[in-house]
């Protein structure tokens, strides 16, 4: 995991990955996919999307935990401050050797940069939502979402995808 190229692939996973239209029925899709994804995976996570800070999509799958909750509100916080993948944030404090505490003053009890949650962008307006999971390592819960975005924006997501 080259730290570097992490920060180069996620931004370029947050350009490519665009809707050109987006809703509560596209919210609805999207959190099904990625709820079938993560059962086929034997995953259990805790998913939630929303539009204009409005929650639309929330899915705790057996065996998920409150924590898991707790992660998601807290990986979105800074995703929907940030505008930003929350792990694309992480990976950039890693390299600068920074906190979201020390950087901007935001205490950790509300914002997370590890991964699992990620902008939903609209041609011609920009971050208009969030789609978050947790319950998978940070890495993992990352790759999950890009995977299912980049599947309903017609986007190869073995060019978009991690090393």
């Amino acid at each position: 995991m080259d730290l570097e190229h992490d920060i180069d692939r996620i931004a370029q996973q947050e350009r490519a990955i665009t809707f050109a239209a987006f809703d509560v029925d596209s919210a609805w899709e999207l959190g099904s996919r990625l709820r079938a994804v993560a059962q086929a995976r034997g995953l259990a996570l805790y998913i939630e999307i929303r539009l204009n800070h409005e929650t639309v999509f929330a899915c705790a799958m057996q065996h998920s935990t409150p924590a898991n909750v707790d992660w998601a509100r807290r990986k979105r916080n800074t995703t929907e401050l940030m505008q930003r993948s929350s792990y694309g944030v992480g990976r950039m404090l890693e390299r600068d050797n920074n906190t979201l505490e020390r950087q901007m003053g935001l205490a950790t009890r509300d914002f997370a940069s590890h991964g699992g949650s990620f902008p939903i962008r609209v041609q011609g307006c920009g971050v208009v939502g969030t789609v978050t999971v947790s319950g998978a390592p940070q890495r993992q819960d990352h790759a999950l979402v890009v995977e299912v975005l980049a599947g309903l924006c017609g986007v190869a997501y073995a060019e978009l995808a991690l090393a």
